[in-house]
């Protein structure tokens, strides 16, 4: 049945949605309700952020976006979640711009790799009173 009238309008499948980037970036939200405040971004999509801040945000409220590499933007809350986000845009993000901008940010862990080779360390395995005898015979020194 891919006849799309067969399903009433309410189970039509929902447009896909863009792939979203894990990503860790500090960015800002303003409305008027709330005033400016600092949010963790998580996922970032080419038309929308998903991200937690201090605040409990309202679906269907008008958000201005602000984005390290970005102009300020404005979104629409389309769900929440305690204090966890999704905002769509009304622009597009461009997500290379997200991770060029980090100077002062948290950055995405793929973004940057900062590690070194540690030797392990050498321990001595001589341990008192037992012997290396033949199989099958264990103990002390006697």
């Amino acid at each position: 049945m891919s006849n799309p009238e067969a399903f009433p309008a309410s189970s039509l499948p929902e447009e896909k949605r863009q792939p979203r980037q894990s990503r860790l970036v500090k960015a800002a939200l303003a409305c008027q309700r709330l005033g400016r405040f600092d949010v963790t971004l998580r996922n970032v999509s080419l038309t929308g952020i998903g991200g937690q801040g201090p605040h409990a945000l309202q679906i269907g409220e008008r958000m201005t976006v602000i984005m390290p590499g970005h102009e300020p933007m404005l979104g629409t809350v389309r769900w929440v979640a305690g204090t966890r986000f999704g905002i769509q845009t009304d622009r597009e993000i461009e997500t290379m711009r997200l991770r060029a901008a980090h100077n002062d940010q948290i950055v995405a862990a793929d973004s940057k790799a900062d590690f070194q080779i540690i030797p392990p360390p050498r321990v001595d395995t001589w341990r008192p009173g037992l012997t290396n005898g033949p199989p099958g015979q264990f103990g002390r020194k006697g």
